[in-house]
């Protein structure tokens, strides 16, 4: 016996009827019950009664319907099985990162995967946040490490990085520099360099405006931090980073919490929950890279 004449006994035992079984496996009748016969042979009893109009197991044929059943369970697992592993051998994954952002343990963690399955090909693109959640759920992305304000896109598992304040930082010797802090309401009075809409701290800053119903005046708009820091650091505008981002340049600028802003921004890899075995390795080895689990 084989696989598809298993297969063809089960469409048969399901419809109740030949040609609707026929139907469902994309073959003519008579070929549905010839082969049916031939395994009836093989096995030396009849499967089905036939004297009926509707088509009736036999004893025989209930004692081999669960046993048939299995067995194609078995082949469609061996098949997922190795379908896995070829996926780990070749094939492409698309990796999205938010514009600007340059977090050397994700590289570390691409390094990683690439060595271990150099037959599978790495494409990484740059985007805002936006555009990359839209990708992962259209199946464009397979991953992608996007900003946030408060939550990860719904309908996406994620796996969340950073999650910080974001902060009003300005050269040493500006009016704002010698303040503990700063309420939103007194950093909107000044002009402001910040990331363009679409990006996670973008987010954050709309959102807190919005609430208070202010209207920011943004002077500059730039997708790299080290692009705002210098801007700002310029006397261009107040520039609205991270915390991480804003100790980077504490040379030049000095931060300033917003004490009324509670909102967090978030760095986070987000994925469609059914992925595939190449996005599960590489969230493996990203998960080592930022220090959020074992060795993979």
């Amino acid at each position: 016996m084989d696989l598809r004449q298993l297969e063809y006994f089960v469409a048969v035992a399901e419809e109740r009827n030949f040609t609707r079984a026929a139907e469902r496996v994309h073959i003519s009748q008579s070929g549905v019950s010839a082969q049916i016969r031939r395994l009836e042979h093989e096995l030396g009893a009849e499967l089905f009664d036939r004297s009926a109009r509707a088509v009736a197991l036999t004893a025989a044929g209930e004692a081999a319907l669960a046993h048939a059943r299995a067995a194609l369970a078995s082949a469609e697992a061996v098949g997922r099985a190795v379908d896995e592993v070829t996926g780990l051998v070749r094939g492409r994954l698309t990796v999205g990162m938010v514009v600007g952002c340059t977090l050397t343990p994700l590289f570390d963690a691409l390094a990683a995967f690439h060595a271990a399955h150099p037959g599978v090909e790495v494409l990484l693109q740059e985007d805002n946040s936006d555009r990359l959640a839209e990708g992962v759920r259209s199946g464009a992305v397979d991953l992608a490490l996007i900003g946030a304000a408060a939550a990860t896109p719904d309908g996406l598992d994620a796996l969340t990085i950073i999650d910080e304040r974001i902060v009003a930082a300005v050269p040493h010797d500006h009016p704002l520099a010698g303040l503990p802090h700063l309420a939103l309401r007194e950093l909107t009075a000044h002009p402001l360099v910040c990331m363009p809409p679409g990006t996670g701290l973008r987010a954050v800053l709309d959102r807190a405006c919005a609430e208070q119903d202010l209207r920011p005046s943004i002077a500059l708009e730039a997708g790299a931090a080290d692009a705002i820091a210098d801007l700002a650091a310029r006397g261009l505008g107040v520039a609205v980073l991270s915390a991480s981002m804003a100790s980077v340049y504490a040379d030049r600028l000095t931060a300033l919490p917003l004490a009324d802003v509670d909102i967090p921004a978030l760095l986070a890899l987000v994925w469609k929950p059914a992925h595939n075995p190449a996005v599960r390795t590489l969230l493996t080895h990203a998960r080592h890279a930022f220090g959020l689990t074992d060795t993979p």
